[in-house]
């Protein structure tokens, strides 16, 4: 595909387009088996079109795993399913060296063996049950898109997705991610509990003698290119300053803190966002004007994916845990005291 700098006016048209058909046909076939949680799988496809990772968090049994599952079956990607437990191994994840011998010269060798990451959508199933050691084994394959062993980079077959589930910290054999961890995941999505009717629908779809699988409508080049188009969405100047104050927001004793001396950044954040959280939020929208048919970023495409990008990246102090005070109340305020345009006379105004 064209750089879209180079592309007239008519073909940006007919790529976005493009883009929305894919991306409509994509969610439809998803929502041929998971029932409901219509935001979870927006906030999944928007940062399936971002080039980021995902963390869903959820109690067992709302279909965390079901929604990875049906994606990588409507996707012709390769896909591997890694159930983390306390006993796995970062080798387990990444792959070994292991010894094999030639059968007809009988010399043996070091054989590097891949692991399940060498997938390009790689569900990493209650991430939070393993221990701190095999968790940090993603963090290269999810920021540089390789992996290295024994001295040996190994790069990983592009589009590459870590799609990951956990379940909420305070139930019994979890491990909280590392903040390092967080970081590399776009956005963090809370799975809800379903309604009644979605309930029975689920119950309807799931318990009779035929059960609807989703079809492949899309594959790896045709992410790749939906991934060029999405990073090619014009930002204004004073968009990307909306975001940059956003993140700025979160920093507590920081000029822009949101709710000043007395607001639940300076009160109850111990550490704000990382520079990793504009530019997460700056991909998501510019996929997010996408599919709503434009080719420039509105603050509302900035709103709509600013609390998945941040709620996971803000550290809170002792206060705010005694307190039950969630990033996501925090990120709350952050939107509603951040104007959309700067205060005349403000540090650091446009």
């Amino acid at each position: 595909m064209a750089s879209t700098s180079a592309m007239t006016e008519g073909e940006v048209r007919a790529a976005c387009e493009r883009f929305r058909e894919r991306y409509s046909k994509l969610r439809a076939e998803v929502g041929r088996v998971v029932v409901g949680h219509g935001e979870a799988v927006d906030g999944v496809l928007t940062a399936l079109f971002a080039g980021g990772n995902v963390l869903l968090e959820g109690v067992p049994g709302l279909g965390k795993t079901l929604l990875v599952r049906t994606l990588g079956r409507a996707l012709s990607l390769t896909f591997s399913r890694v159930q983390f437990t306390p006993d796995l191994m970062p080798a387990d994840v990444v792959g070994t060296n292991i010894v094999t011998e030639d059968a007809e010269t009988g010399r043996r060798r070091f054989e590097f063996q891949r692991g399940p990451i060498f997938a390009q959508l790689v569900l990493a199933d209650e991430i939070n049950r393993a221990t701190p050691k095999t968790q940090s084994a993603l963090l290269e394959a999810m920021q540089e898109g390789s992996v290295t062993v024994s001295g040996v980079t190994y790069v990983l077959e592009r589009p590459f997705f870590v799609l990951a589930t956990q379940n909420p910290i305070e139930q019994e054999g979890t491990y909280p991610l590392p903040e390092a961890q967080l970081d590399r995941f776009m956005f963090k999505i809370e799975v809800g509990y379903s309604g009644v009717s979605e309930l029975v629908e689920i119950m309807s779809r799931t318990t009779g003698t035929v059960v609807d699988e989703a079809s492949a409508v899309l594959d790896g080049a045709g992410v790749l290119e939906m991934q060029r188009l999405a990073r090619g969405v014009v930002a204004a100047p004073h968009v990307m300053e909306y975001v940059a104050r956003l993140v700025s927001a979160t920093h507590p004793g920081g000029a822009h803190a949101a709710g000043g001396a007395e607001g639940l950044t300076n009160k109850y954040v111990r550490c704000g966002a990382s520079p990793r959280a504009a530019q997460s939020i700056l991909l998501g929208a510019k996929v997010r004007a996408l599919v709503d048919g434009r080719y420039h970023v509105s603050y509302g495409d900035v709103k709509s994916v600013a609390v998945m990008a941040l709620r996971h990246r803000l550290i809170l102090n002792f206060e705010a845990e005694a307190e039950r005070v969630d990033a996501g109340s925090v990120v709350r305020e952050v939107l509603e005291k951040t104007a959309t345009e700067p205060a005349r006379g403000v540090a650091g105004a446009a």
